[in-house]
């Protein structure tokens, strides 16, 4: 009886502001690269499929993020408040933020600011900058040293550079 009022008088789990920003930038600049590289491998770069390639981005972040916070609410298991899972939901906001970046590189090639013809190259070389800076940004949180913490946002940027390419082959 005492676990049941204990359990019922749980608060809701707010998942780390620091967590919640790191795992949303890392996973928003590789599902931006990968959807790029997909988008562009089948010929996609034209203005008008730029424009069409920054709204798919963005719906595609949303849902992307919508899916996440669900399963949190759901794997946590406890009892829950009425609004939890609206709570739950914006604190996938980093993910949605994260793919910003692309999504303006896209629709300015859509709305001719560059050329929409070799943009995901802009669009690789940003994310693979946020892969480092997030990093780099971990690992001096961490209290490593300068030199550390620059090879560890390296090492992060080459894994996010594999994991964009293996996402590319396999579609």
């Amino acid at each position: 009886m005492a676990d049941s009022t204990a359990a019922a008088a749980a608060p809701h789990r707010q998942h780390d502001t620091r967590e919640a920003v790191l795992f949303g930038g890392v996973y928003g600049a590789v599902l931006a690269s990968s959807m790029v590289a997909a988008l562009t491998q089948y010929g996609h770069s034209s203005a008008a499929s730029r424009r069409y390639d920054a709204l798919w981005l963005l719906v595609t972040a949303c849902a992307s993020a919508l899916a996440h916070g669900y399963a949190h609410y759901i794997a946590e298991r406890a009892p829950h408040h009425r609004w939890d899972v609206l709570r739950t939901l914006v604190d996938e906001w980093p993910l949605v933020t994260a793919v910003l970046p692309t999504v303006f590189l896209l629709a300015g090639a859509g709305w001719g600011w560059w050329p929409p013809n070799g943009v995901e190259y802009p669009v690789f070389a940003l994310n693979i900058a946020i892969l480092f800076a997030l990093g780099l940004v971990t690992a001096r949180w961490s209290a490593r040293s300068w030199p550390a913490a620059v090879l560890i946002g390296l090492v992060d940027s080459v894994l996010g550079v594999v994991v964009v390419v293996a996402n590319a082959v396999i579609k």
